[in-house]
C-alpha cells in the first residue's frame, strides 16, 4: 500500500499565485526522488466549526486560505529515502524558495494507508 504525507498550510488569500508558483517549482523535486503523486487544493468549501475546524488547526486568519495537500508515495521505505535527499536538495533551501506563508503554523504528518478504493 503507498505512503501518504498530508498537510495543512494557512496561505494568504492574495499570495494564492506565489504558492501555486512556488508548488510548481518544488513538486518535480519529490517526484524526482521517488512521489508518485503531488496534489495541492486550495480551499473551497471550508466552514468555520464551533469547536474544532481546519482554520484554527493553522491559526489562519479571515486574509488567508487554508491549502490541504498531499505527497503519494509507494510506500514508507521510498517517502523516507526521498525526503531525505529533497531535504538536501540545493533548490528546496528556505532562501532559495521564497515562502509565500508562515511555515511555523503548517501541519503535516505521514500516513500508511488503510483503505484505498477506487472506481
Amino acid at each position: 500500500m503507498t505512503y501518504v504525507d498530508g498537510l495543512l498550510i494557512p496561505v494568504p488569500t492574495a499570495r494564492k499565485e506565489d504558492y501555486k508558483q512556488l508548488s510548481e517549482r518544488t513538486s518535480p523535486i519529490f517526484l524526482e526522488n521517488g512521489a508518485l503523486r503531488i496534489v495541492e487544493c486550495w480551499g473551497d468549501d471550508v466552514p468555520k466549526g464551533k469547536t474544532t475546524d481546519f482554520w484554527g488547526a493553522v491559526k489562519a486568519s479571515d486574509a488567508e486560505m487554508v491549502v490541504f495537500s498531499w505527497i503519494e508515495w509507494p510506500s514508507k521505505a521510498v517517502r523516507d529515502a526521498g525526503m531525505k535527499k529533497v531535504m538536501a536538495d540545493p533548490r528546496m533551501q528556505p532562501g532559495a524558495m521564497g515562502m509565500p506563508f508562515d511555515g511555523k503554523r503548517m501541519l503535516f504528518g505521514g500516513f500508511a494507508t488503510l483503505l484505498d478504493l477506487k472506481k
